[in-house]
C-alpha cells in the first residue's frame, strides 16, 4: 500500500516543484508552476518504418506510438499518432514537442515536454496545458532494416503527466 501512495506523491512533488524534489526532472521537460490535472501509466509499443534517409540509406524512422493509458490498474484512454492522448470521457489533446531529456538507459525512449496544440471534447483533459512524458522504459529501436516500407515495433512503457498552468 505504501508503495501505490508513495509513488502518485513522488510524481506530483516532481511535476509541480515541490521544495527539492524539482531537480529529480531535468530542467528541458519541468513544468514549474503547473499543477497536475491528470497522471497516467502507458504500456505499448513505439512503431518504426523502414524508410530511406537523406542519404539514400535504408534506417528505422519512428512512425507512431500506440498505447493503453492505464491508472490504477484499469484502462482510462489510448495514446496514438499525433502525438494524441484519448481519454474514456472523451476529453482529448495533441501535443507538440518542446523540450527532452534522455531516458535512463540507451535503449529508452527520451523524456518529453510537449506543449497542447489542440484539444477536443470536454472531461478531464480539457484544462490540460502541458504532457510531460516521464520513467520512459524501451521504445527504441536499433539495427538495419532490409526492405523500405516494412514496420517494426518496440515494446515501452511510461507514465504522462498532463498540467495546467496556474
Amino acid at each position: 500500500m505504501f508503495i501505490k501512495f508513495a509513488i502518485p506523491c513522488l510524481l506530483l512533488a516532481v511535476t509541480t516543484g515541490a521544495a527539492g524534489a524539482a531537480e529529480t526532472l531535468p530542467d528541458a521537460i519541468a513544468a514549474a508552476g503547473e499543477t497536475v490535472v491528470l497522471s497516467v501509466h502507458a504500456e505499448g509499443a513505439q512503431v518504426y518504418e523502414c524508410k530511406a534517409g537523406a542519404d539514400g540509406k535504408l534506417a528505422w524512422a519512428f512512425r507512431e506510438p500506440v498505447a493503453t493509458l492505464l491508472a490504477d490498474g484499469k484502462t482510462v484512454g489510448r495514446h496514438y499518432a499525433g502525438p494524441n492522448w484519448e481519454h474514456a470521457d472523451g476529453s482529448a489533446v495533441v501535443g507538440k514537442a518542446i523540450g527532452n531529456a534522455p531516458g535512463a538507459t540507451t535503449a529508452d525512449i527520451p523524456w518529453l515536454k510537449l506543449e497542447v496544440a489542440s484539444r477536443r471534447g470536454s472531461g478531464v483533459l480539457t484544462p490540460a496545458t502541458t504532457v510531460q512524458r516521464i520513467n520512459t522504459h524501451g521504445g527504441k529501436l536499433e539495427g538495419a532494416c532490409e526492405k523500405a516500407g516494412e514496420f517494426k515495433s518496440a515494446p515501452y512503457s511510461a507514465d504522462y503527466i498532463f498540467l495546467r498552468k496556474g
